[in-house]
């Protein structure tokens, strides 16, 4: 088992400023890229990240911790972001993601202490029992993933203009 919850932490809190940096700045084409029909751009995945700080990971760990087994997680909706936020611009909801995910970090902070039983379980609705530590390696895991897809979407908006260096570039044949 490799999870420490401090080292957690120190991904959970860089991922903000790491897609501010990458993102803040960029023109609309490559904020509305995508990969064909029915996927996500950099704009629908941020918006998903709000979500995940609004209804996920806080909420579902705060269940595990105060309700253990008694109560099944609330499903999440995956997609709920992709008509809600068509009125603001990536620097709006990278805004509101940091300020969301900052305050998240001090709820986890105030949840979790050297005390916290890690292996504590809740009940997800699809996976059964689930354990503290794993809902909160989940979310580790689920930044980094966002992270990735959203620079594998921007890469492969040069996928053919690349040329023959397509061949030596992973992240264009994934």
């Amino acid at each position: 088992m490799n999870f420490q919850f401090e080292e957690a932490i120190e991904i959970l809190e860089r991922t903000p400023k790491t897609l501010s940096n990458l993102l803040i700045g960029l023109s609309n084409s490559w904020i509305v890229c995508n990969e064909g029909e029915a996927t996500w751009n950099a704009f629908n995945v941020v918006g998903h990240l709000i979500e995940g700080e609004k209804n996920n990971w806080i909420p579902r760990i705060e269940m595990i911790i105060l309700k253990g087994k008694t109560e099944t997680f609330p499903p999440f909706d995956r997609f709920s972001q992709i008509h809600q936020n068509a009125e603001k611009t990536i620097e709006q909801l990278l805004s509101e993601f940091t300020k969301i995910r900052r305050k998240n970090l001090e709820n986890l902070r105030n949840l979790i202490n050297s005390h916290t039983n890690l292996e504590q379980t809740g009940v997800h609705p699809e996976f059964g029992i689930v354990k503290l530590r794993e809902q909160i390696s989940t979310w580790v895991a689920h930044d980094l993933n966002h992270i990735s897809q959203i620079t594998r979407v921007l890469a492969k908006r040069y996928q053919e203009d690349v040329g023959p260096w397509k061949a030596y570039l992973r992240i264009l044949n994934q």
